[in-house]
């Protein structure tokens, strides 16, 4: 008895031993050990598909693909095209030509409706305003070019050109008879300022390139450069009425290109209201009227 006492003892201690040996003593860090065991992170990270894989397209039914954006029809196009010059097999650039078809179909049917929506719809048509006939384009040109001179006329008094010159320009001497025909039918005040000679008006004027025109406003501070180097007279002209419309407040910075009898026309960016939110509304008064009374 006092022999298997004994062995029980000894072999109570050994299991005691081997698991403390088995468990580390406690750390001050985060646990760790068998019996805290955590397995690792699955790795979650797809592998990068290879760019330079070659994949063979699915090209739907024409029926689904009418209904596919153009940029969606555009990339598959050029998977196509990818695809068929690699493999060259005639039903690959059979298949990327008929692609290219139903794309020239598409557009084509664009066109048409295009066509059409602008039949019905006139004010968005160039043409309304923009004849190509002969005849009309001349008195369409005439009935401008009125409206500019009556207009710089009015304010040939409020008005002036200077042009900026030098003595070895040669290009000024071309000029100047422009800007002189300028002052014959628009009666408006002009002078040639030379640089050479006044190098202190560079630095007021902010000019250097000659030869440069501008308009001033007589007793104010505006000025608008209109042309640098040679500009034809009728360019000259039409840019002068658009500075002093700008200058005068006739005009936001967004109307620029709109020339003379063009206003609340095709040509006019602001005719159909603002092109951004912080634009006023500046539509003429029939306009904005025919407009309110068609809202619901």
């Amino acid at each position: 008895m006092t022999r298997r006492f004994h062995a029980a003892i000894w072999a109570g201690g050994l299991f005691a031993s081997s698991v403390a040996a088995q468990v580390p003593p406690p750390a001050s860090g985060p646990k760790q050990g068998y019996w805290w065991y955590a397995p690792p992170p699955p790795n979650t990270q797809a592998e990068e598909p290879d760019p330079d894989k070659l994949i063979k397209p699915v090209i739907p039914p024409m029926t689904e693909l009418a209904a596919w954006t153009p940029p969606k029809i555009r990339k598959l196009i050029e998977q196509q095209r990818d695809y068929a010059a690699t493999v060259l097999t005639v039903d690959a650039v059979a298949d990327f030509w008929r692609l290219q078809d139903f794309a020239r179909r598409k557009a084509r049917a664009f066109a048409g409706v295009t066509q059409l929506a602008l039949l019905q719809h006139p004010e968005l048509n160039a043409k309304s305003a923009n004849p190509m006939v002969g005849d009309a384009r001349d008195q369409l040109l005439g009935h401008k070019d009125a409206v500019r001179r009556a207009y710089l006329r009015a304010h040939a008094g409020e008005f002036a050109l200077i042009m900026f010159s030098r003595a070895s320009c040669g290009y000024c001497r071309v000029q100047w008879p422009i800007v002189q025909r300028f002052q014959d039918e628009m009666g408006w005040q002009i002078s040639q300022l030379d640089l050479d000679r006044r190098p202190e008006v560079t630095q007021r004027f902010g000019v250097d390139v000659t030869p440069t025109t501008m308009v001033i406003r007589r007793n104010s501070p505006q000025r608008m450069v209109i042309a640098t180097g040679v500009e034809a007279y009728p360019n000259l002209a039409q840019t002068a009425y658009q500075a002093v419309r700008l200058l005068s407040g006739d005009i936001r910075p967004e109307q620029f290109m709109t020339g003379a009898g063009e206003e609340y026309g095709f040509f006019d960016a602001l005719a159909n209201g603002p092109v951004s939110a912080d634009q006023p509304d500046v539509r003429s008064p029939d306009q904005v009227s025919i407009n309110r009374e068609s809202r619901p």
